[in-house]
């Protein structure tokens, strides 16, 4: 990974939140990476950080085989901000005491600053009594030398501790997640104010630095993207193309899974106003007649990303094949694959389209957004040029439409919901409501039913309707549409889609509810 001058390192000791604590840093401006505590000691000597941040953890520090602070970081000279069991760390491991407690804190708690220091300057002062979010059972009975309480809590007498002249601080709260009011504010003061670093990480910054990086690692080697029509790796194929030219061709697979007019948007986007060497390979009848008769979900799933692999290599074997592979890949990714332990996460993902392709055709992997949370690739998007409505689609599967059509998969079933789904969408957007949802789209449900159009009886199929909104997809919260837009979308599919005579409204979360239906 490229690294910045100034960097913060996040240790990670298994927290379920620790992403947040990258994203706020992130906004703050300043470069920052997420690496499992296990392997701590060799990115502080990689990265030379100016700061390190200790996350929290489900473990207790009594655990013999817990995570700890590794012994390079306590003996550098550099800030350290411990959060939830990261303060538990720093506290026993420079000679106080953790016991558990009597009386744990979880979720909102109101906290009283009983001194001020560097860590709070600007934000909060003594006397104040903000408002944070704790998540802990044990608590710290005595702090180490040097330190001194700032903040306290019914349930945590060391609330929040510090040692400004080491520049080393402790929270039992976490300041990461928004319902700390003044958490973005706290790390923005500990990464900017405590640790001295400069606040310019920015698109552009990252773009140059990333396009010297390509053409260093790829020199006069040739590179073949594989383009699912989505915005990751539309993303990567357009920064790749700058930096290195027409040593990269993109393989444009159209399975026919897609939405309505998208496959012609990629390919004009790429061929006319990029100019970026594509090969479009227009497999609609491929995949339609290999999900014939096809009605299990994961069946669907699994035929289309194998098909994927298959079409694209061959395409690849036809150009005389490639020294590097590209991927869209995303921070999510990276750290979703390795355990906070350091080792093989059991939740890898695989991409659906790239899966095990580099060790089938011998490649080396380009993967420009490695370091990029989604919303953070959008932006980039946007500074490398492409259209803000191409870049800001909400999400959309691997599989396209094959999950989206209960059942099994036909052409005129994909006709007819793109139809109602454009639909959708596009009424959504005179709402002036697309940005503010997550992901929204149209179902075809595998049931008929009887309807009265004109003077006339139907038998047709349910169009399912669905919208959430969430942060990162892993939960997620049903758009509370108003009772009129849901009737006048209704109105427009029933009217002007053959084939669907009802529409319904999808009012599960997730959980229990996946947001996909398949």
């Amino acid at each position: 990974m490229h690294t910045p001058d100034d960097s913060i390192l996040i240790l990670d000791f298994g927290s379920q939140v620790t992403q947040l604590i990258a994203r706020r840093i992130r906004e703050a401006g300043v470069y920052c990476e997420i690496v499992p505590f296990a392997k701590g000691a060799e990115a502080f000597a990689r990265m030379q950080p100016k700061g390190v941040i200790l996350s929290g953890s489900p473990a207790n520090i009594s655990d013999a085989n817990g995570p700890r602070i590794p012994d390079a970081v306590l003996a550098a000279d550099v800030p350290l901000l411990g959060i939830c069991y990261g303060e538990q760390s720093l506290c026993y491991q420079l000679g106080g005491a953790v016991v558990a407690s009597d009386h744990r804190e979880f979720g909102r708690a109101e906290i009283e600053i009983v001194d001020d220091c560097a860590f709070f300057a600007g934000v909060w002062a003594k006397g104040d009594r903000p408002t944070v979010w704790m998540s802990h059972g044990d608590r710290i009975d005595v702090i180490p030398p040097g330190f001194r309480a700032v903040a306290v809590s019914p349930g945590a007498p060391f609330a929040a501790i510090a040692n400004d002249e080491a520049r080393r601080y402790g929270v039992q709260f976490h300041p990461e997640v928004v319902h700390t009011p003044d958490g973005a504010a706290l790390l923005k003061n500990f990464v900017v104010n405590v640790c001295g670093v400069t606040p310019n990480w920015s698109m552009a910054g990252f773009r140059a630095a990333k396009i010297a990086e390509i053409r260093e690692q790829v020199g006069d080697g040739k590179v073949i993207c594989g383009l699912s029509g989505g915005v990751d790796s539309a993303v990567a194929a357009v920064l790749i193309h700058e930096a290195i030219g027409d040593q990269l061709t993109c393989v444009f697979v159209d399975h026919g899974l897609m939405r309505l007019g998208e496959a012609e948007q990629v390919v004009s986007l790429f061929r006319e106003h990029y100019h970026i060497p594509l090969v479009h390979v227009e497999a609609e009848a491929l995949f339609l007649g290999g999900l014939a008769g096809v009605t299990d979900p994961e069946a669907k799933r699994k035929f289309v990303g194998k098909t994927f692999i298959e079409v694209f290599e061959a395409e690849a074997k036809k150009l005389g094949g490639a020294d590097f592979l590209a991927q869209g890949t995303l921070y999510p990714d990276v750290i979703e694959s390795v355990s906070f332990t350091g080792g093989p996460s059991v939740t890898i993902k695989s991409h659906h389209n790239v899966g095990g392709l580099p060790e089938r055709m011998n490649m080396k992997l380009v993967e420009p957004l490695r370091e990029l949370f989604k919303d953070e690739v959008r932006r980039l998007g946007v500074e490398l040029g492409l259209p803000p409505a191409f870049v800001g689609r909400h999400p959309f599967p691997g599989p396209g439409l094959a999950i989206r059509i209960p059942g099994e998969v036909t052409k005129e079933a994909c006709d007819t919901l793109r139809k109602a789904d454009a639909i959708y969408l596009d009424e959504i957007r005179k709402a002036g409501l697309y940005d503010e949802i997550w992901q929204a789209f149209a179902v075809l449900l595998p049931v008929r039913t009887v309807g009265v159009m004109g003077d006339g009886r139907t038998y047709d199929r349910v169009c399912g309707l669905r919208a959430v909104t969430s942060v990162d997809g892993m939960t997620a919260d049903v758009y509370p549409f108003e009772a009129s837009f849901l009737t006048r979308t209704a109105t427009r599919i029933v009217n002007e889609v053959k084939g669907i005579n009802r529409v319904v409204y999808d009012y599960t979360s997730k959980p229990p509810g996946t947001i996909e239906w398949e």
